[in-house]
């Protein structure tokens, strides 16, 4: 297992370059003035699962028109197994297609998937109860949001990984603050909006025009990204990086494959840690947080609150890494193994002793949940890209998040095993 030393971010890309000529040459990175891009970068972690947060909270709004169907569940395989395809194939032809293109096509589409739903609702299924060509469409708008997931959530994670730390992790800290985001969404909706078919429908077309919004804001807000001296600098970087490794030829497909490869081997403990993370989170939240526990004091409260502690926690495990970065590789992957432990501690909520079946410990499993999964994906989120040279840091990147996406996708088909 590779072991990475850790030291001050722009020393690390610097070193990784390996460019006789440019050390001539070299000059301190502009400065991040009102730290614009790192705030454009959490920006877009927000942005990026928020499309998904949406789908997944308006769940009680799908499951009262296809009570037939477990949608949150199918909403998890779709959206991940599209996204996980759409990954491996961007891996393969990443040089034939720039990274800014991807991230501004993938923008574009979630917008289409999300007008999707409020449309629908209009034109075709008015409230009413069973339409299952309603629910097929549904599902389908989930599956170009998980197209547009692999184009922007890759390429951003790549593209932040070309950086300093700091802007990976303000992409992991905007992913979990996208989830608190949505949490208060819903509560705020089930307070001000009655329980009834009238209020899902107003509250699930708030969730879906918020996104909207935010989508349209983050197209904005990239593209403005481009034109700062800090990203034009690392930018310039990665160029002369390239262009002295294509000294030795050009970068075929053939080429560009093999040195995909040989990132995955340099990163693979990393990925086989983030991989894990998601195949213990998926496989318990949030099916089994939604359908499977019950609370005859919180009613129907109990699962929006449950995953609000999960949320919450899943933000502060992530904003730990400002704090305290663990550098060592092998504890950090030994940290996920050790999560494993959830799978008897939940089932034990569900078939254990009476107290392990109440609200404390089930609340206590889940924020902790929350909190190992923001903590320990934000760590080898960080450390990942910086194990290799800088012109390799976006494959690295999106390589992670690959490992990211295989783990939800295998943790959503495990979900269902809580059903069997």
């Amino acid at each position: 297992m590779v072991t990475p030393q850790h030291n001050n971010s722009n020393k690390i890309i610097e070193s990784t370059l390996l460019l006789p000529s440019y050390s001539s040459t070299k000059k301190e990175p502009p400065q991040d003035t009102w730290n614009l891009a790192c705030i454009i970068y959490f920006t877009l972690g927000i942005g990026y699962l928020f499309p998904w947060n949406s789908f997944i909270t308006a769940v009680d709004y799908f499951s009262y028109l296809y009570p037939q169907s477990s949608v949150d569940r199918i909403f998890a395989i779709v959206s991940t197994l599209i996204s996980l395809s759409g990954l491996f194939l961007i891996i393969l032809n990443g040089h034939k297609c720039h990274a800014y293109v991807r991230i501004n096509a993938g923008l574009a589409l979630f917008v289409v998937s999300l007008l999707v739903v409020p449309l629908l609702d209009v034109v075709y299924v008015k409230g009413r109860v069973g339409l299952n060509n309603g629910f097929y469409v549904t599902v389908g708008a989930v599956g170009v949001a998980g197209v547009a997931n692999a184009l922007v959530q890759g390429s951003v994670v790549g593209s932040a990984g070309e950086l300093p730390e700091r802007y990976t992790q303000a992409v992991v800290v905007g992913n979990a603050t996208s989830g608190i985001l949505v949490s208060f969404l819903r509560i705020f909706t089930k307070v001000v909006y009655t329980q009834d078919a009238s209020g899902l429908r107003k509250s699930a077309n708030l969730y879906f025009f918020v996104s909207i919004v935010i989508m349209l804001i983050c197209i904005v807000l990239y593209n403005l990204a481009q034109k700062l001296p800090v990203m034009k600098y690392y930018k310039e970087l990665k160029i002369q990086a390239i262009a002295a490794e294509e000294e030795t030829g050009p970068l075929t497909g053939f080429v560009w494959r093999s040195t995909v490869w040989d990132t995955v081997r340099t990163i693979k403990w990393y990925g086989f840690g983030i991989s894990l993370i998601y195949v213990v989170t998926l496989a318990i939240f949030p099916g089994y947080i939604t359908e499977d526990v019950h609370s005859k004091v919180l009613n129907d409260w109990y699962p929006i609150l449950l995953i609000t502690c999960f949320n919450v926690f899943d933000f502060v495990g992530k904003s730990l890494t400002a704090v305290h970065l663990l550098e060592n590789a092998k504890i950090a992957v030994g940290c996920c193994i050790a999560r494993l432990l959830f799978f008897p501690l939940f089932f034990g909520c569900l078939r254990g002793p009476k107290f392990f079946r109440t609200e404390i410990p089930v609340t206590i499993l889940t924020c902790l949940l929350g909190l190992t999964n923001g903590y320990l994906t934000s760590v080898l989120m960080i450390l990942a890209p910086k194990t290799v040279k800088l012109q390799h840091a976006e494959t690295a990147g999106i390589v992670s998040v690959l490992f990211l996406v295989f783990g939800l996708a295998v943790g959503s088909i495990i979900a269902w095993f809580w059903v069997i």
